[in-house]
């Protein structure tokens, strides 16, 4: 983000929150016409690293969509033990899940498959 982009957001929004990532959570300080006419202040993340939705955990998430009005900063929010770390997609990246054999190959077809030739 370049330095204008912070300059304006710190003079127009007030910053509401951090979550475990270092994602930072804004919401606007006054309400425009059209935020006005509905009632809500705009919400908004800025990511740290890469730009990732599925890097915003639920209580931020729950937040962010006006689905809850109280701040997650402020819910004492218990973890149960059998819950898991929060992880975001990693599709596309080189820690994506791929299942292998014990040759470190990718399983095979079964037999019965046969490829579509458009010429028969």
């Amino acid at each position: 983000m370049n330095l204008i982009n912070k300059i304006i957001i710190n003079f127009t929004c007030n910053q509401v929150g951090v979550d475990e990532f270092g994602n930072k959570y804004f919401e606007k300080k006054s309400l425009t016409n059209n935020e006005a006419r509905i009632g809500k202040k705009k919400r908004f993340v800025i990511y740290r690293g890469d730009v990732e939705a599925s890097k915003i955990p639920s209580n931020w998430h729950r937040w962010l969509h006006y689905t809850c009005d109280e701040k997650p900063v402020n819910v004492n929010t218990k973890k149960h033990s059998w819950q898991k770390i929060h992880l975001p997609n990693l599709t596309g990246t080189l820690y994506k899940h791929s299942p292998k054999n014990e040759q470190n190959q990718r399983k095979k077809v079964g037999a019965d498959y046969q490829s579509w030739n458009p010429n028969s």
